[in-house]
């Protein structure tokens, strides 16, 4: 693990908060291994390639959000893996409050981010989509 791999997951966070998702989807190796915990509407299950995590993961955001941001805290050089706390914010359509802190664990492989791992306060998390 290196300081670029932190970098770039920063970067990631940077990106898909200012709705760049091809700068967000850089980061992603191609076929990398997204999970989900779900809750309410929020996608859920394993996700496999940076494009289906884009159209299954990342675009149902804006069909459930007016405003929805994840604020990375911490980044963490763990090894091979960089661990990421922070916090969910942001307004549902439907006027709910998002306010829930994260784990991720990201897996790095040749500079890219090659699994990613979700872990959330659900109770708040599932509220927010619907739940």
């Amino acid at each position: 693990m290196s300081q670029q791999d932190v970098e770039t997951v920063r970067r990631a966070y940077e990106a898909f908060n200012r709705g760049d998702m091809p700068g967000t989807l850089a980061a992603f190796d191609p076929q990398i291994e997204w999970h989900e915990p779900g809750g309410g509407r929020a996608p859920h299950g394993t996700f496999r390639g940076a494009q289906r995590v884009a159209d299954e993961v990342f675009a149902t955001v804006p069909q459930n959000f007016d405003e929805f941001r994840a604020e990375a805290e911490q980044l963490i050089d763990a090894g091979e893996w960089v661990v990421v706390t922070g916090r969910f914010r942001g307004r549902a359509k439907n006027g709910q409050g998002l306010d829930a802190p994260f784990a991720h664990v990201w897996t790095m492989r040749n500079g890219k981010a090659a699994r990613f791992e979700h872990y959330v306060d659900q109770p708040s998390w599932t509220k927010a989509w619907g739940g």
